[in-house]
């Protein structure tokens, strides 16, 4: 499973979203497909857990829970950091 699978399987079950997160694009706006604020903070934790990881200060902004493509984005430079 790939990391895009994982995140996709961690918005289903806490991004709160409006729309089917199987059916969005990598790059669809999650804010616009229903994600709020306080999703995004339990999805942060539960990416956390998943790829055993810690959200840097600088990385806790809007533009970083976009969308799937830059939350793998954001995924792939802390695991890789971390490695």
């Amino acid at each position: 499973m790939g990391n895009e699978s994982k995140i996709r399987a961690i918005l289903k079950e806490h991004g709160r979203l409006a729309k089917d997160v199987d059916t969005l694009d990598d790059n669809a706006d999650l804010y616009q497909a229903g994600m709020t604020s306080h999703a995004s903070v339990n999805v942060m934790l539960a990416l956390e857990g998943e790829f055993d990881v810690e959200f840097p200060d600088e990385m806790l902004k809007r533009s970083s829970f976009e969308s799937i493509a830059a939350i793998a984005s954001v995924v792939d430079s802390l695991t890789a950091a971390s490695a």
